[in-house]
């Protein structure tokens, strides 16, 4: 898996475990273009990447999307993080009836240079908190509150809980279960 957040690589080498399928963490230099869809941005990375490492490999974008600021930041959620931070987005939130958000991921997999990578999404609904909640996770997590779940943050639960409802955890049982099967003989 070519990143170079840790956190992202120890959900996922958690999830795809289940699969029996090992993953390793690279942090090598990748392109990432700025583009609309969270699929266009992971397939050109996992290309890029696919030329500069060979493969196979895995390249992962997610992006939130907040109904009521017109689905801002979504592809641009690493960028508005770093620069505005989650009190940035709770305030751009303030007094906002309509609080409805969603995840998206979407997994890359690209199995030599050259070729086409094969994009896996998932999705998740829920809401943004009034405030942060818990410790755990990273990234959005203290402020987004799946509806599948009990009324708590992905920060408030556990790795393996937060990985059976959050779109990354989706994603990746999709890339695993095609693995699976594509490579069940080698």
């Amino acid at each position: 898996m070519v990143t170079g957040n840790r956190h992202k690589f120890l959900e996922a080498r958690l999830i795809l475990a289940e699969f029996q399928v090992d993953l390793l963490q690279v942090d090598a230099k990748r392109l990432e273009i700025q583009a609309e869809d969270v699929e266009e941005v992971a397939r050109f990375s996992a290309e890029d990447a696919a030329r500069r490492l060979g493969g196979p490999l895995i390249v992962e974008d997610a992006g939130l999307f907040i109904h009521h600021l017109g689905g801002f930041p979504g592809p641009y959620s690493s960028y508005v993080l770093r620069t505005i931070g989650l009190e940035g987005v709770l305030r751009l939130m303030k007094g906002a009836s309509d609080r409805r958000a969603h995840f998206k991921s979407a997994i890359a997999f690209c199995e030599a240079p050259g070729r086409t990578p094969r994009v896996f999404t998932g999705v998740v609904e829920g809401v943004i908190s009034k405030e942060r909640r818990g410790e755990k996770g990273f990234g959005y997590d203290p402020i987004f509150i799946p509806l599948e779940g009990d009324g708590r943050t992905f920060a408030e639960m556990e790795t393996e809980e937060k990985g059976r409802l959050s779109h990354r955890g989706r994603a990746l049982r999709k890339f695993a279960e095609w693995f699976t099967r594509m490579y069940e003989n080698i």
